[in-house]
Formats: C-alpha cells, sequence, structure tokens
C-alpha cells in the first residue's frame, strides 16, 4: 500500500476547515494519519472532522486561534492526550484582507490630484491592515510551530509543511500585504530547515497558484459564472489554462509528508501552479 508508512501518525493542520485545509486533512486520514483540525470556526471544523470519521478515519476538531499562544498551548494538551503528539504540522492558516489591498493594480496622477470616491491607494493602506495580514500569515506559522515543534524534537520522521503562496516569487498587483506576507513564510521556511535538521525535523512548503475557492470565488467570477477580467489575466498566463483544485495538492502533500519519497528534501518551496511562474507573457 502506498504511504504505509504514514499511518497512526499524528498531523496537525492549522486552517483544516478551510478548502485547502480540510483538503490536506481527508487526504492524510485516508492513508491512517490521525488528524486533529484547528480553525478560527470551530463548528466548521467539526463538520470536516465528522466527514473524516463518517469515512472510518480518525479526527478531531478544536477551535484555535494561531496567534494566541495560550489558545494554542491548549490545543497542543488536548491533541496530545487524545491523538498523541504531533508527527507532521501543517501550517495553512492565512488569508487577506481588503484593509491591506489597492483599488487599482497601478498609482495613477490623477489618483493623487483627484482621487475617485472609493478608490483605494498606496497611500491610503491602513496600518493595521497590513498587520493583520502579516501577522495572521507569517505570525500564525511561527507561533504554531513553536508550540508542536516542541514535541517534534528528536522525533523519527517528523516533518513541517508551511503553505507559501505563487506571490511568494512575484508579487501580484492590488496585493502588497498578502504577497509581502507570503515571501516571509517561503524565507521562514528555508530559514527553520536549517534551523531543525540536526533534531530531525524536516520543513518544506508548497507554493499553490490560483485556485478556485470559496474566499476568492466574487474575484475571480461574475455572478453568470464567466471570468472577471483579472481571472482572464490568470488564465492567460496558466499554460494549464484553468484554476487548480484542492485535488491537484495532494501529490506534493503526500510526497512531502512522507520520507520515503522526499526523505533528503528540506528547505524546498514547491510550486503548484499550472504553469504560472514558468510563463513570461510571451
Amino acid at each position: 500500500m502506498l504511504h504505509e508508512n504514514l499511518k497512526n501518525r499524528v498531523a496537525v493542520i492549522t486552517g483544516g476547515s478551510g478548502v485547502l485545509g480540510s483538503g490536506f486533512a481527508k487526504d492524510l486520514a485516508r492513508f491512517g494519519v490521525k488528524v486533529a483540525i484547528l480553525g478560527r470556526n470551530g463548528e466548521n471544523a467539526q463538520k470536516v472532522a465528522d466527514e473524516i470519521t463518517a469515512d472510518g478515519g480518525t479526527a478531531i476538531a478544536i477551535s484555535c486561534n494561531v496567534l494566541d499562544a495560550e489558545n494554542l498551548e491548549s490545543a497542543r494538551q488536548q491533541i496530545n492526550s487524545t491523538l498523541g503528539t504531533c508527527d507532521i504540522l501543517i501550517n495553512g492558516a492565512g488569508g487577506n484582507s481588503p484593509l491591506g489591498t489597492t483599488t487599482k493594480e497601478t498609482l495613477e496622477l490623477k489618483d493623487i490630484a483627484e482621487k475617485a470616491e472609493g478608490v483605494k491607494t498606496f497611500f491610503d493602506l491602513d496600518a493595521k491592515g497590513i498587520e493583520y495580514v502579516f501577522n495572521l500569515n507569517f505570525l500564525g506559522t511561527l507561533l504554531t510551530t513553536q508550540c508542536f515543534a516542541k514535541d517534534m524534537v528528536g522525533k523519527e520522521n517528523a516533518t513541517i509543511l508551511n503553505i507559501s503562496s505563487m506571490n511568494s516569487y512575484r508579487p501580484l498587483t492590488k496585493i502588497p500585504a498578502y504577497s509581502a506576507a507570503k515571501a516571509a513564510v517561503s524565507n521562514f521556511t528555508q530559514f527553520m530547515a536549517v534551523h531543525f535538521a540536526d533534531v530531525g525535523i524536516r520543513v518544506n512548503a508548497i507554493a499553490p497558484g490560483f485556485f478556485a475557492t470559496n474566499q476568492n470565488k466574487a474575484l475571480l467570477f461574475n455572478e453568470d459564472g464567466s471570468l472577471t477580467p483579472r481571472s482572464g489575466k490568470i488564465i492567460g498566463h496558466t499554460p494549464l489554462r484553468r484554476f487548480g483544485v484542492p485535488e491537484d495538492l495532494t501529490g506534493a502533500l503526500l510526497f512531502l509528508c512522507d520520507e520515503e519519497y522526499s526523505g533528503f528534501i528540506t528547505g524546498v518551496i514547491l510550486p503548484v501552479d499550472g504553469g504560472f511562474s514558468a510563463y513570461s507573457g510571451v
């Protein structure tokens, strides 16, 4: 059986109630991994756990704020007493905020001289909004790792998987806070890979390209289901000519979690982007 050695290991997944995070949880559970699903919305996390247990897997759901160290520690104690200590940590919590987003792709002179109502320029970005996005993506990864990696030190085949983004390679227009935060996650992944190498923890990241999820549905599609202008640009620059779906991450997830396949790989940020990063536009 493929990935037989993952059986009975314990995975902790932050952002586990989201579209991608829940996919990770279900994929690992199918191979016998005991999964702890951490999410801000405990009800949504419980729904994912219920689906896994209904399919014969083992899962628990915990309402958790990744920016609260005490909350994380409480979750760790609950997981340790219920499932055991963490073998696989997936830092999937993250997201963007309108407070860290500009209205237009580029700044025009008229935006300064006679700015239209409702237009948010670079100069209007809110410091608190930038801080929120950066903290959620980067600080949430750091605090969660500080909490759970303590139990992973010295374990055999322990691994941490961060969720970065293709924005970390080249920033997208309009979303400077999110792009910068994911760049920090990628850099932090490489730092941790070196820092934890002597205590047996491998650290890698997946950098998804453009995936159609509930979170970004309104940005990608019009009400009639057609592509928005921004989506047209995305598909036009994606050689495989489609958005990603959660199942497209399954192979990368299992590959990086299973040392039989990736035991000599650490510090890697693996793009899963349909070729977006390879296309220059011409």
